[in-house]
């Protein structure tokens, strides 16, 4: 196995704008990675595309080849990865066993989705389709139905009310202000928060991240290739883990433990070397809030039912113990299902090589980033690492 290093990113604002598709949307972002990488496109040897809903909502598969034709690609491996809001992940798992394994020295990754150009129905139907459709779907529920209920049997059993979560929200508003590809550019306090409509009880309006388009890419390259590109800090891809447990709640032991972050976590900090300690920032799947609070216990982060002791504006912060959604997270910079996971790297990786800008976590050298498919049922989790 050999080390994986991103050598370049690339990302598209997150927007609402429904008029620009997704071959151009995934282009794009393709095209901004190879440059920024300054490598040759002619050694690209794959493409690997994470997408959730296009075959749904936009009548098209094989985004392999239709993305690596509009990047001027074409001829090339490409292939389209699904699992589900863990498709973006996913890919990059699969674009890692590929240059670690031997197979290619460069490869791109992209996550890519398009969700606004159909009624926001279609959109929730869409969406469900990633959860068990026999067991849950076929009776009316959604992915906002199941969250909520997760939320209600968090705050029953442990006892919390729901302004326990803004902190976890709020901090996401903040970090999106200074992201000039978030979607929400909106400052979020308490009162606003626990003001806000309810949308499905006990999740209101701030504690979902929002419907819309992006796509972000990555060049992942072998340590030969890395070495031969311009001086910048070097990131590397130092664990990579894809685990899955049941995709129905009712399947599940224990719903309120997500072990397959658990598992992905573990796995990816055990081949990268690192502890709890050594983690600088978490740019975890924060869909929900409720997601948030349950992915820092199943990461080994806080005990079960303790995940919101995290839930203090100074302790996440850029600056604080441990920095979550640096750039806004999916909750504000938004949550383009099958490009998050693609996002939440691009941006783990910026904070690394110190080109976060107004963002950036200062010293920054490990991060973990877990992307979590549905409510849980598919993780894939990686550990960047700045080795210089």
């Amino acid at each position: 196995m050999r080390d994986v290093l991103i050598a370049g990113v690339g990302q598209t604002p997150v927007t609402k704008d429904h008029r620009n598709r997704g071959r151009y949307l995934g282009a794009a972002a393709v095209k901004a990675a190879i440059a920024d990488a300054g490598i040759d496109p002619t050694r690209i040897g794959a493409l690997y595309v994470g997408n959730m809903l296009a075959g749904i909502l936009a009548n098209q598969q094989q985004l392999g080849g239709l993305i690596a034709d509009y990047s001027g690609l074409a001829g090339i491996e490409a292939v389209a990865v699904e699992a589900a809001c863990a498709s973006g992940g996913a890919a990059i798992r699969v674009a890692y066993q590929a240059v670690a394994g031997g197979i290619h020295d460069v490869v791109v990754v992209c996550g890519v989705e398009r969700m606004t150009h159909v009624e926001r129905d279609a959109v929730t139907r869409a969406l469900a389709s990633a959860a068990d459709w026999e067991l849950e779907g076929v009776c009316g529920e959604s992915f906002l139905s199941l969250n909520a209920r997760l939320m209600r049997i968090y705050m029953q059993k442990y006892g919390v009310v729901a302004e326990r979560f803004a902190p976890f929200a709020i901090t996401a508003h903040r970090n999106a202000l200074t992201n000039p590809n978030a979607l929400l550019h909106k400052s979020l306090d308490a009162e606003t928060y626990l003001a806000s409509r309810m949308v499905t009880d006990p999740i209101r309006l701030f504690d979902v991240s929002p419907i819309c388009n992006g796509a972000a890419a990555l060049v992942l390259v072998a340590p030969h290739v890395a070495a031969e590109v311009a001086d910048r800090a070097r990131v590397r891809i130092a664990g990579s883990a894809l685990t899955t447990a049941s995709l129905a709640l009712a399947r599940r032991a224990e719903p309120l433990q997500l072990t397959a972050v658990s598992s992905s976590t573990r796995q990816s900090m055990s081949q990268a070397g690192v502890g709890h300690g050594d983690i600088d920032l978490f740019e975890l799947h924060d869909a929900y809030t409720i997601m948030t609070a349950l992915t820092l216990e199943a990461a080994g982060f806080a005990r079960f039912g303790a995940g919101l002791d995290f839930a203090d504006v100074a302790r996440i912060g850029l600056t604080g113990e441990l920095p979550l959604s640096t750039f806004g997270g999916l909750k504000a910079r938004g949550h383009p299902v099958g490009a998050s996971g693609c996002y939440q790297m691009v941006e783990a990786f910026l904070q690394l090589a110190e080109r976060a800008g107004a963002n950036q976590v200062p010293a920054a050298a490990v991060a973990l980033v877990p992307n979590i498919g549905g409510t849980g049922p598919t993780v894939a989790s990686h550990v960047l690492r700045r080795d210089r």
